[in-house]
């Protein structure tokens, strides 16, 4: 991960999927050091092969599922890194896939809510403000709601439940994500 990605920023999303996707393993009964893995390597080729285009073949995430698989990692994590592109065609036909679909986009999401309390921290967000943050087209454009909303479908589960559990399991993960928040002042209140 580090080695390939050199961005803070991108390096705290994949901890943060990682994190979901740790959360997401141990509620179905399923490996969290695997589906962990998925989470945090999804995203380890975007900087360098960013695939504005879209292409299935070219750049992330097949560039590096063709190196991943060339090193020898498991199928079914290199499956649900190709799912979690939707441009790559790949279907999501494991769990771990459709949970890390569901993941990704809404990380980012929660991220960006977190980030503009005056705390800056996950743990003031919740899933009223994610929901009410989603709405707002202009915030956080970069985020598909589209696949946020896929993905929820897909995995089977209430959006209001999933955008909560996500929010805890990032919780769990706030200081290595940047989202611990700002320490207060002297006087108690939050740092403005």
């Amino acid at each position: 991960m580090h080695e390939f990605t050199p961005s803070e920023s991108l390096r705290k999303h994949m901890l943060a999927v990682e994190a979901a996707m740790r959360a997401y393993a141990a509620r179905y009964g399923e490996d969290p050091e695997r589906w962990g893995l998925a989470g945090l390597i999804h995203d380890f080729d975007y900087e360098r092969y960013p695939n504005a285009a879209h292409s299935p073949t070219e750049e992330h995430p097949a560039w590096g599922v063709r190196h991943l698989r060339e090193i020898g990692w498991p199928e079914d994590i290199l499956q649900a890194i190709l799912g979690h592109a939707a441009y790559s065609g790949v279907a999501r036909e494991t769990r771990m896939a459709r949970a890390l679909f569901a993941v990704d986009e809404l990380t980012g999401l929660i991220t960006a809510t977190a980030l503009v309390k005056p705390t800056k921290s996950v743990h003031d967000v919740d899933a009223k403000s994610v929901r009410k943050k989603m709405k707002d087209k202009a915030f956080a454009k970069g985020v598909s709601r589209d696949d946020v909303l896929l993905g929820t479908q897909e995995l089977g589960v209430d959006l209001d439940a999933h955008i909560q559990f996500v929010i805890d399991a990032m919780r769990g993960a706030a200081e290595a994500i940047g989202l611990a928040g700002t320490p207060a002042p002297a006087g108690g209140e939050p740092a403005r």
